[in-house]
């Protein structure tokens, strides 16, 4: 690939570095951080969902931002917003206050992935899409790698407050680079911002995630959580009436009749609920379960993100030869089985092992990625990158979100059981295996794929195109 094509995914990578390691960073540190605040490690689940959840109100409006006001300079705001909400979190001295902070990174977080991503798409040629989405991950997947372990040496060391303080460098960085070497890419005519589509979508969305994420906790008066699903589901619904009838939805449900797009998106958030659900699982159960520290954590778990960039380099090669559906279906149910077997590690499983389960599994996840990002923009043109990646990632943090809230109900559901706040192995085995049940369920998705699905990408067959 030109080094010109490597050059722009290496910069977005730059930041997507920053935001990946900050996630596993947190992860590994949640037992810390509750027993600093003063509440339980699984009420921090609004640490992951918060974010989450601003990521999921905000994304649709990235779009948008950059054709208005230009990709490049979106990209630097966001990187800045991010950093600045890093050091927030570090100051926070309650619950609340880093719930909210957190909420900060995620406006930035909102803006960094899907306007990179615009900019890639509209940077590189479909043909070298493969390559660059490969060489975007990689860097950024230095984060998952080094954040476990370096997150736990840290929290251990000096603090779990020097987790999001570290972030400082490596945003400056970013934005430098961004400004020096990142190219301008802009539309000709931008449609009227979606403000209605904008409320109800936010809106519904998050209230939905958030009252099941507090269901259960007391952590609002009687029948709140409930309300707030209630009114969740109804404005969601309501959003897609509205989408319907608008000519430029800020959520285009429309894209969704793209064959290759509909099942990297229908699909893809089924296989993400379960993939959401490991990074909150893992530590809390080395740790809570296992007893062990948060570095001796961190030197397992990032086992999973040195499989995932190992398989970077042959990513393109394996969807050539194997194409889209075959490789997502096989693939699919390999990676769905890692995430079960992980609840199956013990206390008394050898170190060999254990590392080479989670080196594989994170291998076999990252390809399925991989292949989803690059099917599911196989067809759509310049025109739609915006619309396509805003719906496309907000699809992606809303799965991510309710594989935490899922993975957090079953833990909860153990507490109520027993009526015991201690955690038990067999309760992640049990949370493990219904996560990775619902990855299994995307390859309902995946099997309708034409032969030729994603041709323009992968090179195999005719390509289906668009249908009409």
């Amino acid at each position: 690939m030109p080094s010109s094509s490597r050059l722009i995914p290496l910069i977005i990578a730059s930041a997507l570095f920053m935001e990946n390691m900050d996630s596993t960073v947190i992860a590994t540190s949640l037992p810390a951080i509750a027993k600093d605040l003063g509440t339980d490690a699984i009420v921090l689940k609004l640490a992951f969902t918060t974010y989450l959840l601003s990521l999921t109100v905000f994304i649709p409006i990235s779009g948008w931002l950059a054709d208005r006001l230009g990709a490049r300079h979106v990209f630097r705001a966001a990187i800045a917003i991010f950093t600045i909400g890093s050091v927030a979190c570090g100051f926070a001295t309650s619950l609340g206050e880093l719930v909210a902070a957190r909420g900060l990174q995620g406006v930035g977080g909102a803006m960094m992935v899907p306007v990179g991503r615009i900019i890639l798409l509209r940077a590189i040629p479909k043909s070298e899409l493969v390559d660059a989405l490969a060489w975007l991950t990689i860097p950024a997947l230095i984060g998952p790698l080094v954040g476990p372990p370096v997150g736990g040496f840290i929290t251990d060391t000096f603090g779990w407050r020097w987790i999001f303080w570290m972030n400082v460098p490596f945003g400056i960085a970013a934005i430098g680079l961004a400004t020096a070497l990142m190219p301008e890419t802009g539309v000709d005519e931008v449609p009227p911002l979606d403000f209605k589509g904008f409320l109800l979508s936010g809106l519904g969305l998050s209230s939905l995630i958030f009252g099941l994420t507090v269901m259960g906790r007391d952590l609002l008066p009687g029948w709140s959580p409930t309300a707030l699903v209630i009114a969740g589901i109804a404005l969601t619904a309501l959003y897609v009436r509205h989408a319907q009838r608008t000519p430029n939805p800020i959520l285009d449900l429309k894209l969704l009749s793209i064959e290759t797009f509909r099942a990297g998106v229908v699909g893809g958030s089924l296989f993400r609920i379960g993939v959401g659900a490991v990074p909150f699982l893992l530590p809390l159960m080395f740790q809570l379960a296992y007893g062990m520290s948060a570095f001796q954590s961190g030197l397992i778990t990032f086992m999973a993100a040195a499989g995932a960039i190992s398989m970077k380099f042959g990513a393109a090669w394996t969807i050539r030869r194997f194409g889209f559906k075959r490789l997502l279906l096989a693939n699919g149910l390999l990676a769905s089985l890692s995430i079960s077997i992980m609840g199956l590690l013990t206390d008394t499983t050898p170190y060999v092992i254990a590392l080479t389960l989670l080196f594989v599994g994170g291998f076999l996840r990252s390809l399925q990625f991989t292949a989803l990002n690059a099917m599911s923009y196989s067809d759509i043109d310049s025109a739609q990158a915006s619309y396509a990646t805003s719906l496309y990632t907000v699809s992606q943090q809303l799965s991510l979100s309710m594989g935490v809230v899922l993975a957090a109900f079953v833990l909860e559901a153990a507490q109520w059981f027993r009526v015991e706040q201690a955690l038990t192995p067999m309760d992640f085995t049990i949370a493990f295996a219904v996560v990775a049940a619902c990855s299994v369920s995307a390859m309902s998705q995946f099997i309708w794929l034409s032969p030729g699905a994603g041709a323009s990408v992968s090179g195999r067959g005719a390509s289906p195109g668009q249908p009409s």
